[in-house]
């Protein structure tokens, strides 16, 4: 370590499987250190709990600047959730974070937004970031435009989970003999989750049903790579449903508004699953957005998040402020 670095930065990524934090160089946004949790941050009454972010990221940073020395000249914390549940963060995050670390520039973002930072840095254009479920993010570096990210039950179409429910629907049209089912999606479910009679009571009481939904995508995969049509078919469609959320986001040049220009980049596990998506996926996103450029993204969220907070650092913030999905306290 460069014993002459005497400013750090501190970028957090807070989400549903745990807590990821990192410590970076402030002029050059290097990360020197980074630590993870498993213990997800709760949520309370007034929504994400910040006493308990708190008390699970200044450990982490109180020991880093322990061991190196120096002070931390800007935090950025991203949050799956902070758009409807970061009212507790936004009132009392700014005050703990100066009086605990002496910081008074603080970045609060949408995990939305640290995944776009992460992919595209400060540059305008559309991110469309998906896992179990599924968002698009854009911005002209004037304002931001979201599409989709509405949890299971209203969309997140195209994301993990309504690629394994879709999947499910054609195991149980098979196991029916109904049209559109597909014996080979049949027995991957009742493999995964025993016989399809019980799947209902299987699924409907999980407290957890996105995620195991979401874990039978990619049965779905290896089935369309095996050939299987139906299999291949709602791969199809995602990926369409994938192409839309990109271009409701992406930036239109003035006068030309159903034109979609800039860079589009995909980030998450989502796109793990491999060709079988990829392929109708590239398809879809030539037809739908003919003048964007597809990218590939530079970085995770939590790259975004040192990358937010090295740009405060530097006075240097180009993405645009907004209450719900990039919030900025003024002191």
């Amino acid at each position: 370590m460069d014993s002459a670095v005497s400013e750090w930065v501190v970028g957090v990524d807070s989400g549903g499987s745990g807590l990821r934090i990192a410590c970076a160089d402030a002029a050059g946004g290097r990360p020197a250190e980074t630590e993870s949790t498993r213990d997800p941050v709760r949520t309370g009454p007034r929504g994400i709990d910040a006493g308990h972010l708190l008390g699970q990221v200044l450990p982490v940073v109180n020991g880093f600047l322990g061991r190196h020395g120096g002070r931390v000249a800007a935090v950025a914390v991203g949050a799956a959730g902070m758009a409807t549940l970061g009212d507790g963060l936004r009132a009392e995050l700014p005050g703990a974070l100066e009086k605990a670390l002496g910081v008074r520039r603080l970045a609060m973002a949408a995990d939305a937004v640290t995944a776009y930072a992460g992919a595209l840095g400060q540059r305008p254009g559309a991110v469309v970031a998906g896992g179990t479920g599924l968002v698009a993010l854009g911005t002209d570096l004037h304002g931001w435009r979201r599409a989709d990210g509405w949890g299971h039950l209203l969309g997140d179409c195209g994301g993990g989970a309504w690629i394994g429910r879709a999947g499910l629907e054609a195991a149980m049209r098979a196991h029916d003999g109904r049209r559109g089912g597909s014996p080979a999606l049949l027995v991957c479910a009742e493999r995964r989750f025993g016989p399809a009679a019980g799947l209902p009571g299987a699924l409907y009481p999980r407290t957890d049903r996105p995620a195991v939904l979401a874990a039978f995508a990619p049965d779905v995969a290896r089935c369309a790579a095996d050939g299987d049509p139906v299999a291949a078919g709602v791969l199809r469609q995602a990926a369409a449903h994938i192409a839309e959320a990109a271009a409701a986001v992406c930036p239109a040049p003035a006068g030309e508004a159903n034109a979609a220009v800039g860079e589009v980049a995909l980030t998450g596990g989502l796109f793990k699953l491999g060709e079988p998506l990829l392929v109708p996926l590239e398809e879809e996103l030539a037809a739908q957005l003919p003048h964007a450029r597809r990218v590939a993204a530079a970085g995770d969220p939590l790259s975004g998040a040192v990358a937010l907070a090295a740009a405060l650092a530097a006075g240097g913030l180009r993405l645009p402020e907004d209450p719900r999905l990039l919030y900025v306290p003024e002191h």
